[in-house]
């Protein structure tokens, strides 16, 4: 093991340089009192990771946001998708545990690339202690302002090689620590994800642990809009794959934006909006902004932060990111926003990315390491293909998983029809019968990200709850 450490990875990139309150829904039960002593916790920490021999020991950890009473007796883990991290599931994590009347916990992974962001003055804004203009100044405005000496440094892709390491092997491994934590005491463990978290999710559950699938320690699993493409990708294209990022940057572009610019936008864009959403926009005024993500007219924090991702006017290359939200107001100077009857409260949606309410983590992931999304292309339904030998992906036991797994499975815009068409391959294998899917297609009226930020009302969450009603216990 390399025991070159976190700190000496931050003297690398100095020295080389010299990113609300949540309603419940309506109904609500009060949870018996055996369970209510905690029943609204949120608790973060970082657990003993995958022991990887390439990279430093202070990065072998993986993150997890707890949110819920510590004595219930089931616990949902959910993997956040492309370039998400663990704070974008709080709110929808606050709506399960109170409509489950406190019974289910939910869990939500922070992955290990997260703890090479620097939350320092995010941390310092989420509690007033700085103005919206040194916050934005520190991540964005030394960009294009020489005089702002004490900044944000971006890590260099030569300080951090063994990231081109952390993909699909690295991350099950992680996840398989926080799976046995969860399951301690005999609590039932039920695994889901979004987006991408739906790959890993069905990653894990075919993976080979000595012999046999991960399923066997699971008592469901959960698909967000995201699932594993039965076909896998060809050999030709992995090895390209492979190829390409043995000499490239080890982090994915999201968008089309490169790291961990996305993340400094969309971190300092929500919590602008939180903190002050009526102020003028300075996002706006940036000129490294891309154009299309700025309104026409001077626009105010929140207005900036809902043009960029509201589906009518967020750019297509960003359809990961977008949400129905509403619309910029019909006047104003600077204009505000209008929700206009959509189904996504755009304060909700701020609050997820900004990781309103936590120390330390966001909603985003300023650094999402390519070689996981490259290996997400193999693991095919967990089904053994060439691509997965070149790749080192074990995800082989979908055959395996037990004839009375539930699933669950919930198709937005991005994944729409194909996210069920995935959780049928994927039970069918293992001759797992329809009574056990839960199919649920909105891929109409649902972008990418509202399954989680719609509220009070919600689809995603009006069905997920009597299927976790049926696994839970006690």
């Amino acid at each position: 093991m390399r025991r070159t450490g976190l700190r000496r990875i931050m003297l690398t990139i100095a020295i080389g340089l010299a990113a609300p309150g949540v309603v419940g829904p309506s109904g609500a039960v009060a949870a018996p009192d055996d369970l209510r002593h905690g029943c609204d916790d949120v608790r973060f920490s970082w657990l003993p990771g995958f022991d990887d021999p390439a990279t430093p020991d202070d990065l072998d950890r993986v993150g997890v946001l707890e949110v819920g009473s510590p004595r219930a007796r089931n616990v949902l883990v959910l993997n956040p998708g492309t370039s998400a991290g663990a704070g974008y599931f709080k709110p929808i994590a606050q709506d399960i545990v109170r409509s489950t009347r406190c019974r289910w916990q939910v869990w939500s992974v922070e992955r290990r690339e997260n703890r090479l962001e620097d939350h320092s003055l995010l941390d310092a804004a989420k509690r007033n202690a700085v103005t919206q203009q040194q916050f934005f100044d520190y991540y964005l405005g030394w960009l294009v302002n020489p005089a702002i000496t004490e900044h944000f440094q971006p890590v260099p892709d030569a300080a951090v090689p063994f990231a081109r390491g952390w993909g699909m092997n690295v991350e099950i491994e992680d996840l398989h620590r926080v799976v046995t934590a969860a399951a301690e005491r005999g609590r039932r463990v039920v695994l889901g994800g979004h987006s991408l978290g739906g790959s890993i999710t069905t990653a894990y559950a075919t993976w080979d642990f000595n012999g046999r699938p991960g399923a066997r320690k699971l008592d469901g699993l959960v698909y967000i809009d995201g699932g594993s493409n039965p076909t896998p990708v060809s050999p030709e294209q992995a090895s390209q794959a492979l190829q390409n990022l043995s000499t490239g940057t080890p982090w994915l572009a999201f968008g089309g934006i490169p790291a961990p610019f996305l993340g400094l936008f969309s971190a300092t864009g929500s919590t602008g909006t939180v903190i002050n959403p009526n102020g003028p926009s300075l996002g706006q005024a940036f000129p490294l902004l891309p154009a299309n993500l700025k309104p026409p007219v001077p626009a105010t924090n929140e207005a900036q932060f809902g043009y960029a991702v509201d589906t009518e006017t967020s750019p297509p290359a960003l359809r990961a990111a977008q949400v129905h939200a509403g619309r910029l107001a019909a006047s104003g100077d600077p204009r505000g926003w209008d929700r206009a009857g959509e189904i996504t409260p755009i304060q909700r949606y701020a609050a997820m990315i900004s990781g309103t309410g936590l120390t330390g983590i966001d909603g985003s992931a300023w650094y999402h390491p390519l070689r996981l999304t490259i290996d997400a292309g193999a693991v095919a339904a967990g089904n053994a293909n060439p691509a997965q030998q070149i790749l080192g992906v074990k995800a082989i036991h979908g055959a395996d998983l037990g004839r009375h797994l539930p699933i669950y499975a919930f198709g937005a815009a991005l994944g729409g029809e194909g996210v069920l068409t995935a959780a049928r391959v994927l039970a069918a294998q293992s001759g797992i019968p329809d009574r056990h899917l839960t199919l649920v297609n909105r891929q109409d009226t649902y972008a990418h990200n509202d399954p989680n930020s719609a509220s009070p009302d919600n689809d995603f969450l009006t069905t997920l709850i009597p299927f976790l009603a049926r696994i839970g216990r006690g």
